[in-house]
């Protein structure tokens, strides 16, 4: 059973609708419906809250006889010189030499407590809207996304400066645009060279 099978199973077990399920973790219903289809996978967070609403254990929601992510360490060190994103393009090349791969620009979609601190500190200070997506975005520069094609499988692969992770997606990823978890993403037109 794969993991979007589980998690639809154990929200109807709980008597839950997608539309409630969302309501109670902040996400929105299309959320649920891609990660119960395949087509999107929650991030940790999501994977804790589904747990704890939905009464079941991280593990027998991930326990597919293999592992969903692929995590590995990695030492940025050992690619040459220049920027942080010229040395994570050159990893993936070495890691996927044969595959198709593309960058992908992503951004975390604000929780509705940041929403709410955002429209308040714009409409009580001078301060500029958009302070919590800044914050966000801070937080998540040392990641590097990309999507692979090979052998006729995608793969999902997060890049920081300390590790490589690479989930294999259940449905291809087929448009431009697309969401995972909290996440926005854009799929670079240009393929890595």
């Amino acid at each position: 059973m794969t993991l979007g099978e589980k998690i639809r199973e154990a929200r109807k077990n709980c008597g839950l609708s997608q539309e409630q399920l969302a309501e109670r973790m902040c996400v929105s219903r299309s959320a649920i419906a891609k990660w119960e289809t395949g087509k999107g996978m929650p991030d940790i967070e999501n994977l804790r809250s589904l747990s704890k609403l939905l009464q079941v254990s991280v593990d027998s929601l991930l326990d597919e006889g293999e592992t969903p992510a692929m995590r590995e360490p990695i030492d940025l060190s050992r690619y040459g010189r220049g920027c942080k994103k010229v040395k994570k393009d050159r990893l993936m090349r070495e890691k996927y030499p044969q595959a198709r791969i593309w960058t992908l620009l992503g951004r975390l979609e604000l929780t509705r407590a940041e929403k709410v601190i955002d429209n308040a500190v714009g409409f009580l200070t001078t301060a500029p809207f958009g302070i919590p997506e800044m914050i966000n975005s801070i937080k998540n520069l040392d990641k590097e996304f990309y999507l692979v094609e090979q052998e006729g499988k995608q793969y999902f692969v997060t890049v920081t400066d300390v590790f490589l992770e690479a989930r294999r997606m259940e449905e291809p990823l087929t448009e431009d645009q697309f969401r995972l978890g909290d996440w926005n993403f854009i799929r670079c037109k240009y393929e890595l060279g």
